[in-house]
């Protein structure tokens, strides 16, 4: 892309009511942004859900002259900026509908051909959830995962120190200007963090800091990667809303349960009861769900518990799944002879037991 051309890139994302979808949708109706910008006012409302309220100042000079002002921004900080539909730009990220036409970077990011995953949840993490959070990335070291989070306190800067600290590379996403960094404390990680990786963002050097971008930095998190993992929860955050956005994204999800009476947990445990997620009690679970091989093609062994003690409505499911091998949550109820309300809950607690997992596509097998 030409600087001219990703000048009218960031022009039409510089205006205040046109959001990337919206963006999109014009661009691909009228070939690019600058025939965007060029095109008559007349024909654009003839486009399906393009309003006057929607093109409202998009014809504007100030667009064009910020616009070059942050392209100098950009080159004067070597940074870069990369167009929806280029080679560049993150391949996962282009299957999201509401993905940033321009993405910004800094660092030394690689995603080619790369196992992504997102690691988030509570800022305020309590020891246990570090301890895990720390085991499950050097657990999952051996598969040489790209680590994703927001660079925030707790759970966020805990993945990426132990993405560092095991040589992976990690991607923090801001939420504001690549201008700064926030918390300030984090700036310290910033040299480590751009040599196993880098920074992306959608906001501009020039962009005001504002609490609810950290909501609109999240559909970054979920969006370039295939799974979201949440470590802890309360029961309402911001990682629950990446959650919410990965599943909308048709990516997986997995949340660590806990305690009941734990308020960090809440959140993860709701996950899981209303299906929103899977179960992740072991680390190696999360290469067997997304079907991550070693290159000696063996799958990671899943240690399975032993004597435990089924009721007699979780023997029937348990003899069902040991001689079908694996079979749908529907499936399951009607030759079980069980309603569908009540055999959600009797798998869940046989996943706690440990002798059933969840599959992608709400399958079930036993361990």
């Amino acid at each position: 892309m030409t600087d001219q051309q990703l000048i009218y890139a960031l022009a039409l994302q510089h205006v205040p009511k046109i959001g990337a979808t919206t963006a999109k949708k014009l661009i691909n109706h009228c070939g690019s942004a600058e025939a965007v910008l060029k095109e008559n006012k007349a024909k654009l409302l003839k486009i399906d859900g393009i309003g006057t309220i929607t093109i409202e100042g998009l014809f504007d000079k100030i667009h064009i002259e910020e616009a070059e002002r942050e392209l100098k921004f950009i080159k004067d900080n070597n940074l870069l900026a990369h167009y929806f539909t280029e080679d560049t730009y993150p391949e996962k990220l282009k299957h999201c509908i509401d993905g940033p036409i321009v993405l910004f970077q800094s660092g030394n990011i690689n995603l080619k051909q790369q196992r992504i995953i997102s690691i988030v949840g509570a800022r305020k993490i309590t020891t246990s959830g570090i301890a895990f959070c720390e085991k499950l990335v050097e657990s999952l070291s051996q598969f040489n995962p790209v680590i994703v989070s927001g660079f925030a306190y707790g759970t966020d800067i805990t993945a990426q120190k132990a993405a560092v600290k095991h040589n992976l590379q990690t991607i923090g996403c801001l939420a504001h200007g690549l201008n700064q960094i926030y918390p300030k404390v984090h700036k310290k990680y910033v040299a480590d963090i751009e040599n196993h990786g880098g920074f992306y963002s959608d906001f501009w050097s020039t962009d005001a800091f504002d609490r609810n971008n950290f909501l609109k930095r999240n559909r970054i998190i979920a969006g370039l990667s295939e799974a979201t993992i949440v470590i802890e929860s309360a029961e309402k955050g911001g990682s629950l809303v990446t959650a919410d956005i990965a599943n909308s994204y048709d990516r997986e999800v997995f949340a660590v349960p806990g305690r009941t009476t734990d308020s960090q947990s809440v959140g993860c445990n709701n996950l899981i009861k209303f299906q929103r997620a899977h179960l992740l009690s072991n680390p190696l679970d999360v290469p067997y769900i997304l079907n991550w091989e070693l290159e000696s093609n063996k799958k990671p062994a899943v240690q399975k518990q032993l004597f435990v003690e089924l009721e007699p409505n979780e023997k029937i499911i348990y003899n069902f799944l040991k001689d079908n091998n694996k079979e749908l949550l529907d499936v399951i109820a009607i030759q079980c002879e069980m309603p569908t309300y009540k055999i959600a809950g009797i798998l869940l607690n046989m996943e706690l037991k440990g002798v059933i997992r969840p599959l992608p596509g709400k399958l079930f097998e036993v361990i």
